[in-house]
């Protein structure tokens, strides 16, 4: 057993060692006195804190089986071939996370860059989720640049070809990640709006953009390198690679449906699925980002 002092609990719970010494003798905290002098046992300590938690609104709800969240070719064929009973809602990397807070959504994935650092998704996770149990496990890091049609026939070389070029552009919904990642990098660049041949109506997922660019209803729009190679376009990389990350409560880490995907995406099966769709680098893949 992992025994602490008055003074070592006292520090843990932030009061004065007079305060911890008048709740034992009150039996409001859990200690004991087998040794002759007072002890506490850390476990019992964490878990009284606990059991007077203030939890916000269906902390103890189960969670829809949904992943929701931000589109990608490679995790959409996982949920799938993983067998593991997610429903998918691929509406965009902060809706996902909403739903995920408010126990709508099992697994929520997003890549949205930290507004006050160079990382990505862990500022965002801990500012909107209302749950102490929450972990990040990262899924992958992608290349994100412009995807345009086969031969790239109006020569776009940089994000700038889009002011000089003015080829028609079509973006994804505010509060997806890869609208973020395109409104900072052509603010970075001091593009505006104006500047730019923008079509009416957006590109709900990645493949509905690379599909609309293939058909030529678009020239070109903001994706990843996976989506150009799956509809035989040309991707105009732009040096990012951005990180993908898969958020969940840490109770529901061990329920079947997490664990199915978790077991495939540790699978060699997995690691040829994304050399064929290319754009992935999985080298921090299951790895750990954020633990709430």
């Amino acid at each position: 057993m992992d025994l602490m002092t008055t003074a070592e609990v006292a520090d843990y719970l932030r009061l004065k060692e007079r305060t911890v010494y008048e709740m034992a003798s009150r039996q409001q905290i859990p200690c004991t006195r087998a040794t002759g002098k007072l002890l506490f046992s850390r476990k019992l300590i964490e878990r009284w804190v606990e059991g007077r938690t203030d939890l916000p609104l269906g902390y103890d709800a189960a969670a829809a089986p949904i992943y929701a969240g931000s589109s990608d070719p490679l995790l959409e064929w996982a949920l799938r071939e993983s067998g593991c009973g997610l429903a998918l809602l691929t509406s965009g990397s902060r809706d996902g996370l909403e739903r995920l807070a408010r126990g709508e959504a099992l697994l929520a994935g997003l890549h949205l860059k930290d507004p006050n650092g160079e990382g990505y998704n862990v500022e965002t996770i801990r500012r909107e989720i209302p749950f102490p149990d929450v972990v990040a496990i990262r899924f992958a890091e992608r290349a994100q640049g412009l995807l345009v049609a086969p031969g790239n026939p109006l020569g776009i070389g940089e994000l700038d070809d889009l002011a000089r070029r003015r080829p028609r552009l079509l973006l994804r919904p505010e509060g997806t990640g890869s609208r973020s990642l395109f409104d900072a990098l052509t603010e970075a660049q001091g593009l505006n709006a104006g500047e730019l041949n923008l079509l009416s109506g957006e590109a709900q997922t990645e493949g509905d953009l690379a599909t609309l660019i293939a058909e030529g209803e678009a020239d070109c729009g903001l994706g990843i390198a996976a989506a150009a190679r799956r509809h035989g376009l040309d991707f105009v990389p732009l040096g990012v690679q951005e990180s993908f990350d898969l958020v969940m409560r840490r109770r529901d880490y061990f329920e079947p449906p997490i664990q199915r995907l978790l077991a495939l995406l540790a699978s060699a099966a997995f690691r040829r699925r994304a050399e064929s769709h290319g754009g992935y680098d999985l080298t921090r893949q299951g790895q750990v980002t954020y633990n709430g």
